[in-house]
């Protein structure tokens, strides 16, 4: 059996009629009753039973017009990849990201794939609601939380790089207030809350959950503040102009926590949850321009190009414990 057989029993099965199946082939009728016998003699089976007015697959038929289906499917993969490989990639890419996060890094780096292969037309969808990528027509996302539960087993997931919510203060607000030495000061403290995405059901932004560095509990900690805002924009302008202290990604406060103007609060405690991972629907064999970006997408993210260096002097002078009561 090879490839034309296959062919040649998923027309019969597509058009139900022998003479239908060889016009749609461009052979003569003859050709496509004599092949077919052929085969049904090889095979030791009837494949479709014949009528006067229809040809219908028997149950081997079926099993074998499946299975056709889904070696040429593989043998048209393998074929487009080797003739991708042979040039240049080309065609385009749609693709969703957060606001904030395609903005500042997403933006640059699709600029330097482009660059590098200059066949590929990249677009981007900037938004803070994850869509439905099969549905709106995008081959992937670069978003800052895993697949949602009920997408998990429809959509493949990769993480490009980790990273961290910390909790950050102007060094102005800490020498008025005094800087928390535990997670129960934060009680005391103003502390700038971010409201996104609308809050949806359950949702509390009035608790931080934070984790310590080598603890695997996450502990709750009830937050409070005369400032909140659905933008985070807005509550970091907040924070650095010395109004509180705020719980936001190391990507977004990258610039801010070298110059100083923002230095680290209970650097031992972060809220884990915010990753960066390539989100895309399933798909038997993505187009190679897909699996070079992915993995470009990795190499570039994956040193954290947002993590500081080395901690900022002002950090270091910031008072270790002490905490006045504001």
């Amino acid at each position: 059996m090879d490839r034309p057989d296959l062919e040649l029993v998923l027309a019969v099965r597509q058009h139900a009629s022998l003479v239908m199946a060889a016009r749609s082939m461009r052979v003569a009728p003859s050709v496509v009753t004599k092949r077919l016998a052929a085969l049904e003699a090889q095979l030791g089976v009837r494949l479709f039973q014949r009528t006067t007015r229809s040809v219908s697959p028997t149950a081997e038929g079926d099993t074998l017009c499946e299975r056709a289906a889904h070696l040429l499917r593989a043998f048209d993969e393998v074929e487009a990849e080797l003739r991708e490989r042979q040039r240049e990639p080309s065609g385009p890419i749609r693709l969703a990201a957060t606001l904030g996060f395609g903005r500042l890094w997403v933006g640059p780096a699709l600029a330097a794939f482009q660059a590098r292969h200059p066949g590929v037309q990249v677009q981007v969808q900037l938004t803070e609601q994850l869509p439905d990528l099969a549905v709106d027509g995008f081959d992937g996302a670069i978003w800052l939380w895993n697949a949602p539960g009920d997408r998990a087993a429809e959509w493949v997931s990769r993480r490009l790089a980790t990273n961290q919510r910390v909790l950050v203060a102007a060094p102005a607000y800490l020498e008025q207030h005094g800087t928390p030495g535990t997670l129960q000061d934060l009680a005391g403290h103003a502390c700038l809350v971010v409201r996104e995405n609308g809050g949806g059901p359950g949702q509390r932004f009035d608790h931080w959950r934070l984790q310590a560095r080598g603890d695997p509990q996450v502990k709750h900690v009830p937050v409070q503040g005369p400032l909140s805002s659905n933008s985070g924009e807005l509550v970091r302008d907040w924070c650095l102009a010395g109004h509180g202290i705020m719980l936001r990604s190391l990507w977004d406060i990258a610039p801010q926590l070298a110059s100083g103007a923002l230095v680290r609060v209970l650097p031992g405690h972060a809220m884990p949850d915010a990753d960066i991972h390539w989100l895309a629907p399933y798909r038997a064999q993505a187009p190679r321009r897909i699996r070079l970006l992915v993995d470009f997408l990795a190499e570039h993210f994956r040193t954290e190009p947002w993590k500081p260096a080395r901690r900022s002097p002002s950090a270091k002078r910031a008072p270790p414990g002490s905490r006045r009561t504001p």
